[in-house]
């Protein structure tokens, strides 16, 4: 009685989805999520803060915008803008609201694009790294990074993935406010472009060919 039971459920949710196309449409709505990611880029607002080290986040989307030929638009909670790469849609995001705040406006676009957890990025600056340095990972500590605290809070979880872009440790004792607020001297600047073009690369990488490929290819580089 079960087995005929189970086999008239079954065969009337095979005449739904033919007629309907109940099923297709759960499925079209899967697929299409997947394909959606959504890249943060950590930095500060305002013009004191462009060109610091802290907000290498921000330089790395600003060179991808400029390079897919599109823009960003002031919404709710930071700069957005969108671009298709090979059937993926990729969503960019600066946060409006400061370093120590940006886990508010991530949750808040994950949220609004249903993008699932592994399909988020979030480039940060780190001082362990030489400059330039790229480093993926797919969970982690927050390294006393505020803006990664603030998104492990609102997240509640440290698994989720971040592109951390070296910007050196080079400074005196008790000058790490300075220095990751500082601008990037001479000799970084001579490189800075390089590192972009390869960073835009390693982002674009992550969508197409997933994290763990994109780590073994750019990790380190």
């Amino acid at each position: 009685m079960l087995f005929l039971f189970l086999h008239k459920v079954d065969s009337m949710c095979r005449f739904l989805k033919k007629w309907f196309g109940f099923g297709n449409k759960i499925e079209k709505e899967e697929i299409d999520i997947m394909k959606k990611f959504l890249i943060v880029g950590l930095g500060n607002i305002g013009a004191k803060y462009a060109d610091t080290r802290h907000n290498i986040g921000f330089k790395i989307l600003d060179y991808l915008v400029k390079a897919e030929d599109t823009s960003f638009e002031t919404l709710k909670l930071g700069d957005v803008a969108t671009f298709k790469i090979k059937g993926r849609i990729l969503i960019l995001l600066k946060p409006s609201t400061y370093m120590n705040l940006s886990g508010k406006a991530l949750k808040y676009w994950l949220e609004k694009e249903k993008i699932p957890l592994e399909n988020l990025l979030v480039i940060t600056d780190d001082l362990n790294l030489p400059f330039g340095s790229l480093r993926l990972k797919t969970k982690g500590s927050d390294g006393g990074h505020n803006g990664l605290k603030d998104i492990q809070d609102k997240l509640q979880t440290t698994k989720y993935n971040r592109f951390r872009f070296g910007i050196n440790d080079t400074f005196s004792k008790g000058r790490q406010v300075d220095y990751v607020l500082g601008e990037w001297n001479e000799y970084e600047n001579s490189k800075l472009d390089e590192r972009l073009k390869i960073a835009s690369d390693l982002i674009k990488s992550f969508a197409l060919a997933g994290v763990n490929n994109t780590m073994n290819q750019f990790n380190g580089k």
